[in-house]
């Protein structure tokens, strides 16, 4: 259904090098595509799994803000991805929010969550569903 999310960057260099670490921990290799806009602005994208995330500057050069109610979430493959996502990116960079990572009861079924905000607020989820 989806091509692409991409989400504003403040400081695209720790940007950059806070999402090569955290989807690393999803089996993303390498580092992220750096490109310049015909604007001049930056961007960075990350190719994996047949999706893409990109992150940019702004290109109305206002600042980069998260938006409320947002959130991008990660597919993991195990209860012990979600926590180390969410540990990643604590170590570089990100912010945990809501609670804990562990199992939660939703209506969807149990999960195991994890939520993070990027150096720029953007909100984060890992979700591994059991079975």
């Amino acid at each position: 259904m989806f091509n692409h999310v991409m989400v504003g960057a403040n400081d695209i260099e720790k940007s950059k090098t806070f999402y090569e670490k955290v989807l690393g921990v999803l089996g993303f290799q390498g580092q992220g595509m750096e490109n310049t806009a015909p604007s001049g602005h930056k961007r960075v994208f990350f190719r994996h799994n047949g999706g893409t995330l990109a992150i940019s500057q702004p290109i109305d050069d206002q600042p980069a803000t998260h938006g409320n109610g947002s959130t991008i979430g990660f597919v993991c493959d195990s209860p012990e991805q979600v926590k180390a996502f969410h540990d990643v990116a604590v170590q570089h960079g990100g912010t945990s929010c809501e609670d804990a990572p562990g199992l939660r009861e939703g209506a969807m079924g149990p999960m195991h969550l994890s939520y993070v905000r990027d150096p720029s607020g953007n909100k984060l989820c890992a979700i591994h569903r059991p079975g």
